[in-house]
């Protein structure tokens, strides 16, 4: 079976709502092994949205509409679903009964528009809204299935699981393929260098390999399908091992797991604490490793010295260092890192200081210049990055980097 989703909304295409039932859906129709192809969105305009929704009806088994099922007079989709699938609209008693209850048992006040939501195209079912007003719609007719879901995710979510799920679920039974993935997430190598080291493990379909940079770090999905669950994630399983093997260390995790979340298990297994002395990220650092559970027993201390001040006072950077070298210098990342560790009586001590932007860069230090300092006990190092991007993109960066210079540590130090 493929299905199509379509969103219809302006809102959507005007950016004030992000769509978070498109992708939704796409993964419930990913586990019943349903083909999604396509999605489209589309505004509160009659002929667009019909022209959309026929269009996903000539290439699709299933068209999935969600939105527009409201009272008022931009809420097109039983409109374009009587259009498209010539089946004109029907009042439904029942409902307009079950509407007229609802109002009464709160005492509020039911205008005409109202009873639009229990217009019903001919041919379809009403499907109950146990947490809104407007009911959804299932109408199958000439081999087609559209299904119709309200926008607000509190009332599509239980309205898919509950009375469109398993009607799926029954319908592909026979010839249901299983679709199971699995994420690996990359830090320290960019996606051509990724991709030109797995690339012969990329050409085949089934499983797939497919990879997506994000900020920082670089993801690669493998994706299987075989009738059998245990038959997809053998499939997966062989390929992400092979992989992990090709890619070595750069690999830091799989599926959820965060950056901060393998940093802050590696502490853990190694019995070792860090503590953070923070200046262009503003705490970011912390915030992330802290955002753990079970972080406590690794993170001491976090340290945000945004001015210079701040730097000589809480962290005893001598003035005279930071007036000699300015305080984004590789000098006054040591010493920051050196002193933070002190301060907290960690293993490691981690230092940032550079320039977010967008303004204070010059010539010999522009916008996205950083160093990030590391003491160990051992020695001090500063190690120098240059990112580009908007100011959230250089803080996220660089407390990426950050992680990964510990993670890279530990995964040396012996237990």
């Amino acid at each position: 079976m493929v299905a199509e989703v379509v969103s219809i909304g302006t809102e959507l295409l005007l950016g004030q709502i992000v769509d978070t039932d498109a992708a939704y859906l796409a993964q419930q129709l990913s586990a019943l092994g349903i083909n999604v192809y396509h999605r489209a969105t589309v505004g509160d305009n009659l002929q667009r949205a019909a022209s959309t929704v026929r269009q996903a009806v000539s290439r699709a088994d299933l068209v999935i509409l969600v939105g527009g099922l409201g009272p008022t007079m931009d809420d097109l989709t039983r409109d374009v679903i009587a259009e498209v699938m010539d089946a004109p609209l029907v009042r439904d008693p029942d409902i307009a009964a079950h509407l007229g209850r609802w109002f009464a048992a709160r005492r509020a006040t039911m205008v005409e528009t109202i009873l639009r939501q229990a217009d019903v195209p001919a041919g379809a079912t009403a499907l109950p809204n146990a947490n809104g007003t407007a009911p959804g719609l299932l109408l199958e007719k000439n081999g087609k299935i559209v299904v119709a879901l309200p926008g607000p995710p509190n009332e599509l979510i239980p309205l898919f699981e509950t009375s469109v799920y398993p009607v799926l679920r029954e319908r592909t039974a026979g010839e249901r393929q299983v679709i199971r993935s699995r994420v690996l997430r990359i830090v320290g190598s960019g996606e051509s260098l990724v991709e030109e080291a797995v690339k012969d493990l990329m050409q085949d379909a089934n499983p797939s390999v497919a990879p997506y940079a994000k900020t920082g770090e670089v993801h690669l999905r493998v994706t299987a399908r075989a009738k059998t669950e245990e038959e997809a994630d053998a499939l997966t399983g062989e390929r992400v091992a092979r992989l992990k093997e090709r890619l070595g260390d750069v690999v830091y995790g799989e599926d959820e797991t965060t950056l901060e979340a393998a940093v802050v298990a590696l502490l853990a297994e190694k019995k070792r604490t860090v503590a953070t002395a923070e200046s262009c990220t503003g705490g970011l650092l912390a915030g992330r490793i802290t955002n753990v559970p079970g972080s406590s027993a690794v993170f001491h201390t976090g340290v945000v010295t945004y001015a210079n001040e701040s730097k000589v006072h809480l962290l005893k950077v001598p003035q005279a260092l930071i007036g000699s070298v300015g305080a984004v210098s590789p000098e006054v990342a040591r010493a920051m890192a050196e002193r933070v560790r002190d301060l907290a009586g960690t293993d490691f001590g981690i230092s940032i200081t550079g320039i977010a932007g967008p303004g204070g860069g010059t010539e010999e230090k522009p916008v996205g210049l950083v160093y990030i300092g590391f003491a160990d006990g051992g020695k001090v190092t500063a190690e120098k990055h240059l990112f580009s991007g908007l100011r959230a993109d250089i803080r996220l960066r660089t407390t990426q980097a950050a992680l990964n210079t510990l993670r890279r540590t530990l995964l040396k130090a012996a237990a």
